[in-house]
């Protein structure tokens, strides 16, 4: 689990974060609300449509993001997040989890966090 989240506000413009993803190169980036995790948005989404064009000038991320975020508990085991990661994978693919707890982010789990687990195992 990273612990160390970079964030976005649902303020933001798209194209800010859409830059924050490309600096630190990432692939998504949770949206948080006044400590409160509120969505998510992707590289993959807001590149797309930053492509094609379809967001208007000043478009906040709080209007595009995915409110139903996948997310996990903290005292959840690694199968438990591979099984949520395959439940909400119905509706796109998933790469990450947010891991919550009592409603705030305490950090993220990515595909590749599991696999470098599943290697130590």
């Amino acid at each position: 689990m990273t612990d160390d989240v970079i964030t976005v506000e649902p303020s933001e413009d798209v194209v800010f974060a859409f830059e924050k993803l490309m600096k630190h190169r990432i692939s998504a980036l949770p949206v948080i609300e006044d400590d409160e995790l509120v969505g998510i948005v992707t590289a993959s989404d807001l590149g797309h449509n930053l492509i094609l064009d379809n967001y208007e000038l000043g478009t906040t991320v709080g209007e595009v993001m995915v409110k139903d975020v996948a997310t996990v508990e903290p005292s959840e085991t690694l199968a438990d997040a591979i099984e949520k990661m395959n439940e909400y994978a119905d509706d796109g693919i998933i790469n990450q989890l947010v891991v919550v707890k009592d409603g705030k982010m305490m950090g993220i789990i990515s595909d590749g966090d599991i696999i470098r687990a599943l290697r130590d195992i």
